[in-house]
């Protein structure tokens, strides 16, 4: 993408660029990765707790949180996850999505909880209020 800055972490390609005091993301995942077996070791968290708010361009991803919550996202989709959560690349197919984000403050300025929660809003195929 041109202005992005381009750079792999744990097999994930992203291109990220400014967009006024956001970030705007594109990534792709490789079909057979796992946040906990890919990005664990990277990132040295359990979970990823980082909070995901975007469009899933291509693919499907499997999110699965502590307390036995999953949800499955499809393309093409507008997602949010809580921070707090394993997820993976269902199928054959790279999955890409298109993320907004405020690097360490994403979490406040989306108004997204701290951990999972399970407000309807945030379900399959919904979009935030």
């Amino acid at each position: 993408m041109k202005g992005a800055e381009r750079r792999e972490i744990g097999h994930v390609l992203l291109e990220v660029g400014k967009a006024g005091n956001a970030r705007v993301k594109r990534m792709v995942y490789p079909a057979g990765f796992r946040w906990s077996t890919d990005m664990k070791p990277v990132v040295g968290t359990d979970l990823c707790m980082h909070g995901h708010v975007g469009f899933l361009v291509h693919g499907e991803i499997h999110i699965e949180y502590p307390d036995g919550c999953v949800i499955e996202h499809r393309a093409p989709q507008i997602v949010v996850i809580e921070p707090g959560h394993d997820g993976w690349v269902v199928g054959k197919e790279p999955v890409v999505m298109v993320e907004f984000d405020f690097e360490g403050d994403t979490i406040a300025k989306l108004g997204l909880p701290s951990s999972h929660t399970h407000t309807p809003a945030l379900g399959p195929g919904s979009v935030p209020s």
